[in-house]
């Protein structure tokens, strides 16, 4: 019996079923002919796997996380604290300034909104639109100019070389294998967990290295010294209490981060040193 199937999950169900059928619901089929029945609509399932997977990622469009993130911006100045000290939200906007006005002109023109948040996890993020989130724990760790600058940079790459809406993406991916793991097994938190250390956590280690190597460029441009960020990542090492294991883990470990941004250093340094002997002299103070 041959029928068109039109869910993935029906897919699923069928090729459970047909791998575990009794002999008394394929009775008065040969062998050979379940097998070939079988191998039909296991291609019939990876095609349309294949294709729920790819069309997750495809239909997820940059407006529509642009979207998203100025939902989640407005939703976060409205439940989030903002820091009371005026002094260190002019000193946060004072150096983003300076890193966004080093980026291309289509990121320049973007609505810049910067707000320090009076919350203590040591953190920062550079959302679709231009708007900067610092937290105020992360002064604790990046507590000179330059170390925020490595900082900003850093959030900033990501924003530039569009690992925002690559990260979406792959989450659309990854909530698609989850529900067509769900509807073949019921294990599709299992899977999701799965796929994400065995499939998109190395590439999101790979998007935190290209985002520190822009993100010292990026600094350097500014006038800030790229030889902070590795200061920085010291610090943030020592404020954990050691480095956290790598596995498991979408940031790499403070070390390996350190040794990954030593060959950039050298042509960060010569930005630098050329910046500063045509006089720019950032002056963002706390």
């Amino acid at each position: 019996m041959v029928w068109f199937i039109k869910e993935p999950e029906n897919v699923l169900v069928t090729l459970r079923v047909c791998g575990h059928a009794r002999d008394h619901e394929v009775k008065g089929m040969r062998s050979n002919l379940r097998r070939k029945l079988c191998v039909s609509l296991l291609a019939a399932a990876v095609g349309v796997f294949a294709f729920s997977v790819a069309q997750a990622a495809i239909f997820v469009s940059e407006k529509e996380i642009e979207r998203k993130y100025r939902v989640e911006w407005l939703t976060m100045k409205r439940h989030l604290p903002i820091h009371p000290n005026r002094h260190v939200q002019s000193y946060v906007t004072c150096v983003a300034s300076r890193i966004v006005g080093v980026l291309d002109d289509s990121y320049k023109q973007l609505d810049w909104e910067v707000i320090v948040f009076d919350d203590d996890q040591k953190n920062a993020q550079v959302l679709p639109g231009g708007k900067v989130a610092i937290y105020s724990g992360i002064l604790d760790v990046a507590d000179t100019p330059d170390a925020l600058a490595a900082v900003i940079g850093h959030e900033a790459a990501h924003l530039t070389q569009g690992h925002v809406l690559e990260r979406e993406r792959r989450a659309a991916r990854a909530e698609t294998l989850s529900v067509i793991g769900n509807a073949a097994t019921g294990l599709g938190g299992m899977i999701r967990e799965g796929v994400m250390l065995g499939i998109f956590l190395p590439f999101s280690r790979a998007q935190e290295t290209e985002a520190d190597a822009v993100g010292v460029n990026y600094m350097a441009k500014a006038g800030y010294d790229p030889r902070a960020a590795l200061y920085m990542w010291r610090r943030m090492s020592e404020e954990r209490g050691g480095p956290a294991p790598e596995f498991a883990s979408t940031h790499p470990a403070p070390e390996t981060r350190m040794a990954d941004l030593v060959p950039h250093l050298t042509s960060a340094l010569q930005e630098y040193n050329a910046v500063r002997d045509s006089g720019v002299r950032p002056n963002c103070q706390l």
